[in-house]
């Protein structure tokens, strides 16, 4: 696995924040793969989201984020993919649990409900933010089992 390799991506909706975050990854020292979209005109989210989910669910990207107006079409297709694990998050407190307690793999953003500094900081929480051991690491074992039935 990249263990440095972040892949990101957005709608138009988001595109704005995405060109941001990029730079904040690359100044914490993260190889960024952009998989798009290149401007705000207006596209279909499914496959800007579907492409960072891909390179986390092959391990070729150690962790993904997808933006979009508000967060929620992103982390729906991201989830489509086994191994990945997407959360949506609006605060910190979300960023931080999501990692503790879902170890989260793929974070989703909201465009509309975030300023640049408070996605900065959500993104940097989540990067820095360890997943929990016991009830929670027993937890996260039994969604990766449901997905080996599903994914065989």
């Amino acid at each position: 696995m990249a263990k440095r390799i972040i892949s990101i991506g957005a709608d138009h909706g988001g595109f704005l924040l995405k060109e941001i975050l990029k730079k904040a990854l690359k100044e914490w020292g993260y190889k960024v793969e952009d998989e798009g979209v290149y401007s705000d005109k207006a596209c279909d989210y499914p496959i800007f989201g579907f492409n960072v989910a891909k390179k986390v669910s092959s391990k070729e990207a150690y962790r993904g984020i997808v933006i979009c107006k508000t967060g929620i079409g992103m982390s729906v297709i991201a989830n489509k993919l086994p191994g990945v694990r997407a959360g949506l998050c609006h605060t910190i407190e979300d960023a931080l649990s999501a990692r503790q307690h879902n170890d989260t793999n793929v974070l989703a953003l909201s465009a509309k409900k975030n300023s640049k500094k408070k996605a900065v900081n959500i993104v940097k929480t989540w990067l820095e933010t360890k997943a929990l051991k016991g009830r929670h690491a027993r937890r996260v074992r039994k969604i990766k089992e449901f997905e080996k039935k599903v994914f065989k």
